[in-house]
């Protein structure tokens, strides 16, 4: 009896490999030697859409900013959840009617928890002082 191989031969896959590899390299090696080698201030300077940049590119961004962008992406994934439930809901009966309940709930605690510690708040102390003094 004749043996039969199982493993199918590696030989394309290195192939393909050092293939790659070649191309990659014969690129990179043509873009050194054909690029340009004169270097001046204005080949170096920021340019963005014809217009020059002014000041720094380092803009300090508040910290509620993020906070609030995580929130968005927590909450907006947890709707597609309820879309993907919503578009199944006939399949899933009362089982997935009430773990649909109880998922709403828990997000439903999350939003009051943020709420209550304050994560959705942007004022400053400042602020809440002159809205506090307003308020009298």
């Amino acid at each position: 009896m004749e043996t039969v191989s199982v493993i199918p031969p590696i030989w394309p896959l290195a192939a393909y490999f050092v293939a790659t590899l070649l191309i990659v390299c014969v690129i990179l090696a043509l873009s050194h030697f054909l690029g340009h080698k004169r270097r001046n201030p204005a080949t170096i300077e920021p340019f963005e859409s014809g217009i020059v940049s002014v000041g720094t590119a380092r803009y300090r961004v508040p910290i509620p900013f993020y906070l609030l962008a995580i929130f968005f992406v927590i909450f907006d994934l947890e709707a597609i959840f309820l879309f993907a439930w919503a578009i199944a809901f006939r399949e899933a009966g009362w089982a997935g009617y009430i773990e649909a309940m109880i998922f709403i709930s828990i997000l439903g605690a999350t939003l009051a928890y943020l709420w209550k510690l304050g994560a959705l708040d942007w004022r400053t102390a400042r602020q809440k002082e002159q809205q506090d003094r307003y308020r009298r």
